[in-house]
């Protein structure tokens, strides 16, 4: 029969289940590139499809899920395209050839990138990958058909249609993925995603991944009611439980999978398999099941109907009068104090020195992370307990290389919710010192990313793209170092976090204005805000370990010079003497100060608060 009847919805096609479960199965390790054993091990795979085969499914689909340059070069064959997915073919018709039926043969094509990667990949680039990968996959034309599978972003699925059509006159399946909530991870709907889809040059449109069989039945139900073309279902086995470090097992047997996939049937899907989890044992019960059922009689099609974009409304409570957007905004010139989180949990001191802060005029409080693996608060709980138990407004300065990114975004959103309104974004690194000398970083993100993330919530946008039901109004900083040992360097990471969405730079501590100089010239232009630094020299040893023992820290000569004269009795007059007169030169050429209290005493910083005015 020929491929276009058989896809045609005239009787219920069954697909195979999970490769990459059952490679992972035969001892495949969870990190490595699965798609490279159609060239490692092919034996290993060419049995696997004998198994699904066995099961009784009618198409099997090509170990070539990933197989494209960008995933293959995660594990050091970017280089091995054609080959691995002509390999990948190959392996499939021949299986198809042992069973002495008519069996089809898919090539499977995954997104062109993660959803990280999406974010640095754009459209043409993905869609060239696209290409040379489809190329290579009916090189040999030993392909019936080519399944685009578990794309979460409807933009990317629409841009593989495309891809796909222009290059071969193979059926094409177009299969999204759907979260819990029925939504894609691009924030589409079935009826959204089955009107764009049936629109297309496809011969059957259809979901596989991320859920399980009742939850994917929802979404395929509204799909065969607004799609135009025959659809596919492949659910995964339900939900993952770890059963080990590195191994999961999935809970669904065969008898509750056959059932759902004989409601699939009923529903109008004509094309039934499995994704993450199922094994030839769930397609032999499905294809029993199946056997003699005939598809169900198409469902009138539901006439689409213009869909009304989900705007997200601004979240309650903006920026306060007063505050570090407002200053920003209307150009006055920003007097703002550090605190940094003490050890343990206990916020005495800080609540004193913010209060202290206050009591002299300074109501913006940026709150610094702690540089060491002392047990201690984090900035964001702690500027949340000076806002609530002071009165100040907080700035907190957010390091990525300690939490995901999903773990990111709920502080942000949750600190967003109880008032807080900018924040400073900053990669960080693990302290190699203290009680945790052994620490290491998770590194999910950079202070690019975090910035890219927080203009996105403030877009209405979570960190995959979906839409939010409100917006944020974060005013949003990044830090930037006018003493880098690479200015260029420096100055295209700034570029970059500008690019991303920050509205504002601080300005790391200077002891020198020539560095100051150099930075406001090249930022000459941008018209964005400039907070500088200020942290007054406590000492000599102080200035001498900055000096030599930190990085991208410079201290003049001179100013170590005149620490070193003042001895210990003298040492914070001076630095407190140094920094008024590099505050007094530096004051035209920036939007504000953030002042730093030698030893947290916010009585030290009297003479700069009262220069300031």
């Amino acid at each position: 029969m020929p491929v276009a009847q058989l896809l045609s919805g005239e009787r219920v096609l069954v697909c195979d289940g999970a490769m990459g479960t059952m490679l992972h199965a035969a001892g495949a390790a969870l990190d490595r590139s699965l798609p490279e054993l159609n060239l490692s091990d092919p034996s290993l795979v060419a049995t696997i499809h004998d198994s699904y085969l066995s099961a009784g499914a009618d198409i099997i689909q090509a170990n070539t899920f990933g197989a494209n340059r960008l995933w293959l070069a995660d594990h050091g064959f970017p280089d091995k395209v054609a080959e691995i997915n002509r390999a990948g073919v190959r392996l499939a018709r021949e299986a198809a050839d042992r069973s002495g039926r008519q069996v089809l043969v898919a090539a499977s094509v995954s997104p062109a990138v993660t959803a990280p990667q999406r974010r640095r990949v754009g459209a043409a680039e993905r869609m060239e990958v696209l290409r040379e990968q489809i190329l290579a996959l009916i090189a040999d034309n030993a392909a019936d058909l080519i399944i685009l599978e578990t794309f979460g972003y409807l933009d990317e699925l629409v841009e593989a249609v495309s891809v796909a059509a222009a290059v071969t006159s193979l059926p094409l399946i177009a299969q999204a993925t759907f979260a819990d909530d029925a939504h894609t991870l691009g924030g589409e709907t079935p009826r959204e995603v089955a009107s764009v889809l049936s629109a297309l040059p496809v011969a059957m449109i259809g979901t596989n991944c991320t859920v399980g069989p009742q939850r994917m039945l929802v979404v395929a139900e509204d799909l065969v009611r607004y799609s135009a073309v025959p659809v596919s279902a492949q659910p995964n086995a339900g939900q993952p439980r770890r059963t080990g470090p590195r191994s999961f097992e999935f809970a669904i047997d065969g008898g509750y999978f056959s059932r759902y996939l004989t409601r699939f049937a009923d529903a109008g899907v004509t094309l039934v398999g499995g994704c993450c989890g199922t094994t030839p044992t769930h397609i032999r019960a499905a294809a029993e099941a199946l056997r003699t059922q005939p598809a169900a009689q198409p469902r009138p099609q539901v006439a689409p109907r213009g869909v009304a974009a989900r705007i997200a409304e601004p979240m309650a409570g903006g920026p306060a009068s007063g505050s570090l957007a407002d200053h920003l905004a209307s150009g006055r010139f920003v007097v703002s104090a550090a605190i940094t989180p003490p050890a343990a949990g206990w916020a005495g001191d800080a609540e004193r020195a913010a209060a202290e802060f206050a009591d002299r005029g300074i109501g913006l409080v940026f709150v610094q992370p702690r540089e060491n693996a002392r047990t201690h608060m984090d900035s964001l709980n702690m500027a949340l307990a000076l806002q609530q138990r002071v009165g100040v407004e907080t700035i907190p300065t957010i390091t990525t290389w300690d939490k995901s990114i999903m773990s990111l975004q709920a502080d942000l959103l949750g600190a967003h919710a109880l008032g807080v309104r900018s924040v400073v974004s900053t990669t960080g690194s693990p302290p190699v010192f203290g009680d945790y000398p052994a620490v290491d970083g998770t590194w999910e993100v950079d202070s690019v990313g975090l910035t890219a993330l927080l203009a996105g919530l403030n877009a209405g946008r979570d960190s995959n793209g979906l839409a939010l039901t409100a917006r944020t109004s974060f005013c949003i900083g990044a830090r930037v170092n006018p003493t880098a040992r690479d200015h260029d360097a420096e100055l295209a990471r700034v570029r970059a976090k500008l690019r991303a969405g920050a509205q504002f730079l601080v300005c790391r501590p200077v002891y020198e204005l020539d560095a100051l100089i150099r930075l406001v010239e090249a930022l000459d232009g941008t018209g964005v805000p400039l907070l500088l630094s200020v942290t007054p020299l406590a000492s000599f040893e102080d200035a001498d370990y900055l000096a030599h023992e930190v990085p991208g820290v410079a201290i003049p000569s001179a100013t170590l010079d005149v620490m070193e004269r003042a001895g210990r009795s003298g040492g914070r007059a001076a630095g407190i003497d140094l920094a008024a007169s590099l505050l007094a030169k530096a004051r035209p050429l920036v939007s504000g100060v953030i002042l730093t209290a030698p030893g947290d005493d916010p009585a030290a910083l009297a003479p700069l608060i009262d220069a300031l005015g």
